[in-house]
């Protein structure tokens, strides 16, 4: 089993506290489960726990203000999940020790959602295999029961967990997990940028909802309503799925998300909607996605994508999807703004010829887990001329493209790891707001262009550049900063330490040639042998 990875110094403590208790269950199940099963017997427990210290507390209150304990409205008013007695924690916690503790799991999750018409179909009942050890689950149970959840309402409780086993286990699993599971660091980047406050958010590929719950940490930290927004999603991978309805439950956010097996191309969800806001993470150039049966799809407005590579597909899924203000923030591999493959320089030039494309960023590698290939942030738009933010009408930016090149931004926070801080988040969406003329919630600066970092190109620029959308073609090299000295005091500096490195040199070529002529001379030596 790999050790724990060192942990940020920096970390909140709930945070730190709940990984170490994650590594301790992950040590109680070595030898009785599969290192990739490690992280859904957890997930099932840990969603279990929080639903019921969450009914709990709610239960205290109800009890100390002399209510009735056992009125479901009462629950319902708070979006607190009724949890049934044979699923509340205490009563698996008394059962621990018990030969069918397995089995007294798997029905506790029955129950939640026989009572809970929107967990119907999502928990896991995996808990009573014949192969898992009674004793290993009671331990399990013990350990949650001592679980510190304070401080997890405000973060993605089930995300944290699902990143956690996905950096200490991807090696095992044989996969990174960054289909399923977006770094922090990448959502909050897109949902900053985006700003979705009021209407419907939609993501054509969720994964485990982070989208969602990071939207809706937003919201509450800008003092909006989390009614103000309707949720959409489509999953294809049906464990994940379930995650990300789990995820939204323990928020109790209210979502439309649906699994189909043909997945999004095939079988759209939500064919006819329109959304004024959608963030996504597809995954990155697949092949088997079955273009070659969707030629004449409607979606294709700009052209039709590639059987061989799914991205450009994705993007026109999305664009076809946005309302008439929309505006839609994707994470794509780096090829995506520059391969003219199967047509996709076509596509990509008619995207924005037709004004379809409003920001491109790039990122820095090493944000996913176990992948270094660094990936980029395309924002869409449906109608640059006319968009509006928040009631405020916005500048008419039709004939550019704002490209941010954020690859030196982050910090390295493991040996394999980089990370956005908050301060590097700002200033990516600052700078996208300011360049929209939107005075964001977090500052009202202006925008100018900053060499090497940012550029507001025009469709000149672009079409110089043959509609290639790498950032770093268009905002060139930082400016080098004036040291102060006087050049009358600097010149003759600068020439006495290029004297000296040409003397430095010559003594090493003198070296570098005797060097050489003894191992000449040896070679000679041997050969006459």
């Amino acid at each position: 089993m790999p050790r724990p990875a060192k942990k940020s110094e920096t970390a909140a403590p709930a945070a730190r506290s709940l990984e170490t208790q994650l590594w301790d269950a992950a040590n109680k199940m070595r030898g009785a489960v599969p290192p990739t099963d490690y992280m859904h017997v957890c997930l099932g427990l840990v969603f279990l726990r929080y639903l019921s210290s969450a009914f709990e507390t709610k239960q205290a209150a109800l009890q100390a203000e002399s209510c009735d304990t056992e009125d479901r409205d009462e629950y319902a008013a708070a979006n607190i999940y009724w949890v049934p007695a044979e699923a509340r924690w205490a009563q698996l916690a008394a059962q621990a020790r018990a030969s069918d503790i397995g089995k007294r799991i798997d029905d506790a999750m029955r129950a939640l959602e026989r009572d809970n018409e929107a967990l119907k179909g999502v928990l896991p009942k995996i808990y009573g295999k014949p192969d898992f050890s009674s004793q290993m689950l009671g331990q399990l149970v013990d350990l949650f029961t001592n679980l510190n959840l304070a401080g997890t309402a405000g973060f993605d409780l089930l995300g944290r967990v699902y990143e956690f086993f996905l950096g200490e286990f991807s090696t095992l699993q044989g996969k990174t997990g960054g289909e399923f599971y977006t770094p922090r660091s990448i959502v909050d980047t897109l949902v900053r940028m985006i700003e979705p406050v009021k209407g419907r958010v939609y993501d054509p590929c969720c994964g485990t909802g982070g989208f969602f719950v990071q939207s809706e940490r937003f919201i509450e930290a800008h003092r909006g309503r989390l009614g103000d927004i309707a949720i959409y999603g489509q999953e294809r991978n049906p464990e994940t799925w379930r995650l990300a309805r789990m995820n939204l439950a323990i928020r109790a956010i209210s979502a439309d998300i649906r699994w189909n097996n043909e997945g999004t191309f095939l079988k759209d969800a939500h064919p006819d909607l329109r959304f004024d806001y959608i963030l996504a993470n597809p995954p990155f150039n697949i092949k088997d996605w079955s273009g070659e049966l969707l030629r004449e799809d409607k979606r294709w407005t700009f052209g039709v994508p590639p059987a061989g590579n799914a991205n450009f597909a994705w993007l026109q899924h999305i664009h076809h999807h946005l309302g008439p203000q929309g505006f839609g923030g994707i994470v794509l591999a780096n090829g995506s703004m520059s391969s003219d493959s199967g047509g996709e320089g076509d596509i990509r030039r008619a995207m924005v010829e037709a004004g379809a494309i409003d920001c491109m960023v790039a990122l820095p590698g090493q944000l996913f887990f176990g992948v270094q290939i660094p990936a980029c942030l395309w924002i869409l738009a449906k109608n640059k001329a006319a968009a509006t933010v928040h009631g405020s009408k916005l500048r008419d930016r039709r004939n550019e493209v704002l490209f941010i090149d954020a690859r030196k931004v982050g910090t390295m926070i493991s040996r394999t790891q980089k990370n956005f801080s908050e301060a590097d988040i700002a200033k990516i969406a600052t700078t996208y707001h300011a360049w929209r003329s939107h005075t964001s919630h977090s500052s009202g600066s202006s925008y100018s262009d900053i060499p090497g970092y940012c550029k507001s190109a025009t469709l000149e620029d672009i079409r110089a550049h043959n509609h290639v959308l790498t950032p770093g073609r268009y905002v060139g090299a930082e400016d080098i900063v004036d040291d102060g000295d006087p050049f009358d005091e600097k010149m003759p500096r600068l020439i006495a330490e290029l004297e000296a490195q040409f003397a430095e040199s010559a003594k090493l070529e003198v070296q570098i040639r005797a060097n050489l002529k003894g191992i000449f001379s040896k070679s000679e030596s041997e050969i006459g042998e």
